[in-house]
């Protein structure tokens, strides 16, 4: 009968130790919308690239786009240049512009 108890706790500690780690993942695709709306909109977007860990991007207007925001999400650094900001996304930046290329189309 005390091997049963045990499995029975095991199996608790396991299923709490598994929503644990499930809450505290972040749902990527949501973070992407929230660096679209950062960004400006998608609207606002003309041209993405990807260098290494940086994402680049071209926009209309550079006054829509949130920096702090950007920052708030993750991103280590954003460096604006005329029209274009070069954001340090690390291994995220292919996930970005390859999920702004999918829904610009």
């Amino acid at each position: 009968m005390e091997y049963y108890q045990y499995i029975i706790i095991i199996l608790i500690l396991v299923i709490v130790a598994l929503a644990i780690i499930k809450s505290n993942k972040k749902d990527f695709k949501l973070e992407l919308n929230k660096l679209v709306e950062c960004l400006g909109g998608l609207d606002n977007i003309l041209e993405t690239e990807v260098e290494m860990s940086r994402f680049k991007v071209t926009l209309k207007d550079v006054s829509k786009a949130n920096k702090e925001g950007i920052i708030k999400l993750g991103a280590k650094g954003v460096v604006e240049i005329d029209d274009q900001l070069k954001i340090i996304l690390g291994n995220n930046a292919k996930q970005l512009k390859k999920y702004i290329d999918e829904i610009k189309i």
